[in-house]
């Protein structure tokens, strides 16, 4: 495409949107929406998200050993479970570690009670490891492995809460995608409309066009670019709206509900719209895109 082409074409798809003032301004308005729509959804979701994986990271499988395992052996289990793509760490606590941490818990207050068992450990058998998983959905799949291995008496997991998380998670997920996809079709529909609009108004035009040679491309680029304008602001305005929103939310809740940090904490701004911002603009041009080829191919036949 030559640079006058270029410009022409820009410029035509500018004028389309000025023409069609009423249509477009519906068209961007209701882009905004669905685009701030969108990114309040992805912030809360992200940061639901987030929570989720703070709980998983807390959630281990723990892993004890026969009564005649030596110290070796319960190494080389570590090292295979260490091997396994579902560990995210393992923390081996010893038969003395989980002794003084019994005594912590059940014996508070009471220590002196604890002192006749200096010479003889009730907990001598139960060194064990605590295995924390990446993916909490993987638990079942490692929970068998760690069963096989030779040395090992028995696999605690909580079930419970491994199926819980994961139920969420795929509830999030199939929520996140139905909202989406609402979102993109009504957004689609209101700019084939005011292309549609705009075909119309420049029918004799467009005639006259061909008449005098005009290419198909030259014909239906500046409704193309129409379009992907009409993606393009419609999808700035509600970012920009979103990172201002989101920026000083964080930092009124964090100010005003100081008793909300112990339970959940806000991710920074910078890492939230460092993905909302490319896919907020991607989704707008691709739906102003996707709007006015659909247009084009239906009502003009050039």
């Amino acid at each position: 495409m030559r640079i006058s082409t270029f410009f022409y074409t820009v410029k035509q798809g500018a004028k389309n949107i000025w023409k069609n003032k009423m249509f477009s301004l519906a068209s961007i308005a209701t882009m905004s929406a669905c685009i701030f729509l969108f990114g309040v959804f992805y912030s809360v979701v992200v940061n639901f998200q987030s929570v989720v994986r703070e709980v998983e990271s807390g959630v281990a499988v723990t892993v004890f050993f026969e009564d005649d395992v030596t110290q070796k052996q319960m190494d080389e289990v570590g090292e295979q479970i260490g091997k396994r793509v579902e560990v995210s760490k393992k923390v081996f606590v010893s038969a003395d570690e989980a002794w003084k941490n019994f005594q912590k818990i059940y014996f508070k207050g009471a220590e002196d009670m604890a002192e006749g068992f200096l010479e003889d450990n009730p907990l001598a058998h139960s060194a064990h490891y605590e295995v924390y998983m990446n993916d909490i959905s993987m638990q079942n799949s490692l929970v068998t492995y760690i069963q096989s291995l030779k040395g090992v008496k028995e696999v605690k997991s909580s079930d419970i809460a491994a199926n819980t998380l994961t139920d969420f998670n795929r509830l999030i997920g199939y929520v996140s995608a139905g909202i989406i996809l609402i979102l993109l079709c009504v957004a689609v529909f209101l700019i084939s409309n005011t292309v549609t609009i705009g075909i119309a108004v420049r029918k004799e035009e467009i005639a006259i066009m061909k008449l005098i040679g005009a290419t198909d491309f030259f014909v239906r680029a500046p409704f193309i670019v129409e379009g992907i304008l009409i993606g393009i602001i419609g999808s700035v305005l509600p970012l920009a709206l979103l990172y201002y929103m989101y920026r000083n939310i964080i930092v009124y809740v964090g100010e005003k509900f100081r008793w909300l940090s112990g339970m959940l904490e806000f991710l920074p701004v910078d890492k939230v719209f460092s993905t909302l911002v490319p896919v907020g603009l991607l989704l707008g041009v691709g739906i102003g895109l996707l709007g006015s080829r659909m247009t084009i191919k239906k009502h003009l036949k050039v």
